[in-house]
């Protein structure tokens, strides 16, 4: 692949925190937008120097400009766009969470690779320097035996909800919620590092009918315990640590961004950080756009595994915890 040629469906501010690197990575440009209404599609371009506006989703897949699709709509809607971005011959960067259902997961992981297209989730954590750090480390600490995370970022949403409305961030017809949306980070996390737990159960905050609004997910594993608690209305502080029979690992700011890798063991305490730019999607960006111009699809394609399990775990447990969505 010579450049991506990419298209966005989505108008959110995730979706300026990625355009905002793109325009100032090579090998990448904004070459086309989808929007329901042209007005917000035209806004949304001419911010990035984009002159191509599409208001009909299937016109914007066939359209010969683009040969990659990023999707950042609400999470109910990834499964039916990424499908049809894949059957249109499009690679798909889908914003997390992947989809809802582990069912809908494998479909578009095994269509992908059927048409050897790339697909991956736009979740940075695989991305980030500090991770390989991270991982490199690991061993140092000995047998794990807990795992604790929490990451609670108060949402001006919320303060609709206090008012008696129901935003889309927290809404389960949409498929919504704090799992979903915060502490999906804390399981993709242990996911990325320890698989799939033997249980996982998720305890959740509710408000009325509203999908969780905070909660805490307990991941039994073989020899250890992960405690992973999320929150989108209250504060606190954002941490990963990793705790083992030698030692202990802690994560600055958590899940979300690894922003500081520190690792104390019996007499040495060393601390890791080669994230020059504190922007996560700096890497994210970046790094997605080496592999797929150099067509790895093999390192891509990998990342899946872990969003295959991600989605199961999640899915599991927010069933199991009463917390529905449509179709389910």
């Amino acid at each position: 692949m010579k450049k991506i040629k990419l298209g966005t469906i989505g108008s959110g501010v995730i979706v300026h925190s990625i355009l905002d690197h793109v325009k100032n990575t090579e090998g990448i440009y904004l070459a086309a937008v989808y929007s329901r209404t042209e007005e917000k599609g035209r806004e949304l371009a001419a911010q990035y120097g984009c002159s191509r506006v599409y208001t009909d989703m299937d016109a914007f897949l066939g359209a010969d400009e683009i040969n990659t699709v990023y999707i950042a709509t609400p999470n109910l809607l990834h499964y039916e766009q990424a499908k049809k971005a894949l059957l249109a011959g499009k690679h798909v960067i889908l914003e997390k969470p992947f989809c809802t259902r582990a069912s809908h997961a494998e479909e578009l992981i095994r269509l992908a690779k059927e048409k050897h297209l790339f697909l991956v989730e736009a979740a940075p954590t695989t991305f980030l320097p500090n991770y390989h750090i991270l991982k490199r480390e690991l061993p140092k600490v000995g047998r794990v035996k807990l795992v604790l995370s929490n990451y609670s970022q108060y949402s001006s949403r919320y303060d609709a909800v206090l008012k008696g409305e129901t935003p889309n961030i927290f809404n389960p017809k949409y498929a919504g919620g704090c799992l979903m949306d915060i502490n999906f980070y804390n399981v993709y996390l242990n996911a990325a590092l320890f698989g799939k737990p033997e249980k996982a159960v998720y305890y959740p905050n509710r408000y009325g009918e509203l999908a969780d609004t905070s909660g805490v997910m307990l991941m039994q594993y073989e020899n250890f315990v992960s405690t992973n608690a999320g929150a989108k209305d209250t504060w606190g502080v954002n941490s990963f640590q990793i705790e083992g029979e030698q030692g202990y690992i802690y994560i600055q700011d958590g899940s979300n961004g690894l922003a500081q890798v520190r690792v104390v063991t019996k007499g040495d305490d060393r601390i890791y950080n080669e994230q020059v730019n504190p922007d996560r999607w700096y890497y994210e960006v970046r790094e997605l756009t080496r592999l797929m111009l150099a067509e790895d699809y093999e390192s891509v394609y990998a990342r899946l595994d872990i969003t295959l399990t991600v989605t199961q775990i999640i899915e599991e447990a927010r069933r199991d915890a009463g917390i529905l969505f449509p179709g389910d």
